[in-house]
């Protein structure tokens, strides 16, 4: 499958039509493994990283499950591709940054991608629309068998899978879930959620993991501990701190609409304003305004018709994504002025935001 199929249709993950996919927008799960008897990808020569991406690619381009799947050597992409793979969430910022002796082998849906030669020999990822941690484990797991009957892992008795952060060594898997949480930011209780996830052993990130910020008011929370604790204990662990989550997001909402209603139309007409008039936008204000478009057709201010349109500009609108139909690199103020252009183009024919009268909160199910 050629690179330009990927680039120009949307993962599966991001048609937002999974459980509680009105909070939690995506589930994935990534495992880290790596080759008995070769030097971690950090540590191999460049003839070394060749020998394990030539044992590994074929192993996993012939899985059941990467039928039909794109399969790219990292020094073909070029760093527009690398960067539209990377707002995709199909590979990480790091992978982005390999060349020669990396790969990445992604199936059609987008729901399985798989990085050869990032910080470790494989990181193997499953994602899935709305809350599906235990699906995407099951996916990710069966690959990982597959995978783990045609390859020699390292893997120690006493400590589990070796890898080359320590952080990682045991299950090697890292499980998170993608969460829209606007009320809890509006209503101001969002940093005692993330205290009460910290205390717990989990993480809280920003919109492309360790190190970035929480954009449009999406937080990663994911697993830390790796060492000492089964695959599926982790991801129940996980699952139960996000549904708890999600009861503190579903509340914020409701309180808002009871408390100030007034507040609540104010920031997402705004946004609707902003967003259809606008001639030029940063990458960051887009984000934080779509946010509110998309609370609001959460809570009934706008047609359900709408909500794909702006999950769709939550991508569209990140700057490789806007480039990649343009035949030249565009400056910062050249994608302002198409980020606004494409976006007063999409709501367009989109109605002006009106809350449900005498009718309790719009909640999704």
């Amino acid at each position: 499958m050629p690179i330009h199929s990927i680039l120009s249709t949307a993962g599966e993950w991001l048609r937002g039509d999974g459980p509680q996919s009105h909070i939690v927008i995506s589930s994935r799960v990534r495992l880290a493994r790596n080759l008995n008897g070769f030097p971690f990808p950090g540590h191999a020569k460049k003839n070394e990283r060749v020998s394990v991406l030539e044992c590994i690619k074929p192993a996993v381009e012939s899985l059941p499950e990467m039928a039909e799947a794109h399969s790219v050597f990292s020094q073909d992409l070029s760093a527009l591709e690398k960067q539209v793979l990377v707002e995709r969430h199909l590979i990480s910022r790091d992978h982005a940054a390999k060349g020669m002796g990396s790969a990445v082998v992604m199936n059609k849906r987008q729901t399985l991608s798989i990085m050869i030669n990032e910080e470790d020999h494989l990181r193997m990822q499953a994602i899935r629309s709305g809350l599906q941690l235990k699906n995407a484990f099951k996916l990710i797991d069966k690959v990982d068998s597959e995978l783990g009957d045609k390859l020699d892992f390292a893997f120690h008795n006493q400590y589990g899978y070796l890898t080359a952060c320590p952080t990682n060594v045991g299950t090697g898997m890292r499980a998170s879930a993608m969460m829209h949480l606007p009320a809890l930011v509006l209503s101001e209780q969002v940093n005692q959620v993330i205290q009460a996830v910290n205390k717990v052993g989990l993480a809280v990130r920003g919109l492309y993991g360790e190190g970035t910020e929480a954009m449009g008011n999406l937080f990663q929370i994911s697993n830390q501990t790796t060492l000492g604790e089964k695959e599926e204990d982790i991801i129940a662990r996980l699952n139960k701190v996000i549904e708890q989550i999600i009861l503190h997001e579903n509340n914020a909402r409701q309180s808002l609409q009871q408390k100030k209603p007034i507040t609540l139309l104010d920031n997402v007409g705004r946004a609707f304003g902003i967003l259809r008039y606008a001639h030029s936008m940063a990458s960051k204000e887009a984000l934080n305004l779509l946010s509110y478009l998309k609370l609001g057709v959460d809570l009934g201010f706008f047609p359900e018709t709408c909500q794909l349109p702006i999950d769709e500009l939550f991508i569209e609108t990140q700057p490789a994504h806007l480039q990649k139909s343009t035949s030249q690199k565009l400056q910062a103020d050249e994608r302002d002025a198409l980020r606004a252009s494409l976006i007063r183009a999409r709501l367009e024919k989109m109605p002006a935001p009106t809350p449900k009268q005498n009718e309790g909160p719009a909640m999704a199910e």
